[in-house]
């Protein structure tokens, strides 16, 4: 009878040591396995022994998979956690140019044309005679339609009058154009003093910012552009993102040169099951 007892015991242990526990499945894959929902009254701890309890992890953390066979581990974030309705930066670009545009400068008069509109495409004569400035074009994606695109552009401007104690002026425009499309614009204008001591140079920063909503969802790409509108000296030296020449030494390519910084914000969305 003994013997019995005994084998029945041995059985029963052996049965334990390597049962699965299925809830919700008659057919569990691991030694807990769970179809179903889960409510967890107290704190989840993880990686502990059969003398040691496991880490239930700090206030904040999250749990994060180290692979197969290895227990998880909780993580701190460097990053808050944002909430639906709220907007995120997704990315943001950054470009540099010291090429510029030196072909509108003396010898070439301006296009005459006064008035831009949202929407003018870049290569429409009749909207002005447009030069991109090459460093400066990006390429993106969209993937939320709610979203904010912002553009700071940045570059220097020079002109060099004929003769140094007669004030000359051009007055030029630049836009940020997305596929080919006018998105944002500003004109201005330029004009050296009567200063025999400059030479005739004069030198400035000029800044374009700019923020557009709900771009379609896609690949986008992103120029900048300026153009001469005006003169009234032809043979006035000229140029943008860089000096009118380099045997002035007034000023640099690198310290005229042009910036273009974009952000992509998109709107903070979570899609339910």
């Amino acid at each position: 009878m003994k013997k019995i007892i005994y084998c029945c015991a041995a059985g029963l242990l052996s049965f334990c040591a390597n049962a699965q526990v299925g809830i919700g499945t008659a057919k569990p894959k691991s030694v807990l396995d769970v179809n179903g929902k889960t409510t967890l009254r107290k704190e989840l701890r993880v990686g502990g022994t059969s003398t040691q309890a496991g880490d239930a992890g700090l206030n904040g953390q999250v749990l994060v998979s180290q692979g197969e066979g290895l227990p998880p581990v909780w993580k701190s974030l460097n990053i808050s956690f944002m909430e639906e309705g709220q907007y995120k930066l997704i990315n943001s670009y950054l470009s540099s140019d010291q090429a510029g545009i030196i072909s509108l400068t003396n010898g070439t008069a301006g296009d005459g044309v006064y008035k831009n509109s949202v929407g003018d495409n870049i290569t429409d004569a009749a909207k002005g005679a447009w030069k991109k400035i090459d460093g400066l074009k990006n390429t993106f994606t969209i993937k939320n339609g709610k979203n904010r695109l912002t553009y700071q552009f940045q570059t220097g401007i020079e002109i060099k009058a004929p003769t140094s104690t007669t004030i000359e002026s051009v007055r030029f425009t630049c836009g940020v154009f997305r596929n080919g499309t006018l998105v944002a614009v500003r004109p201005d204008r330029i004009a050296s003093n009567n200063n025999s001591g400059k030479n005739g140079l004069q030198d400035y920063i000029f800044t374009l910012n700019y923020t557009e909503q709900n771009v379609p969802v896609g690949a986008h790409t992103i120029e900048i552009a300026c153009r001469k509108i005006d003169t009234s000296n032809s043979t006035s030296q000229f140029a943008i993102g860089r000096n009118v020449q380099s045997s002035n030494g007034a000023s640099s390519a690198f310290t005229l040169e042009s910036t273009m910084k974009m952000d992509v914000i998109e709107y903070v969305s979570y899609k339910t099951n």
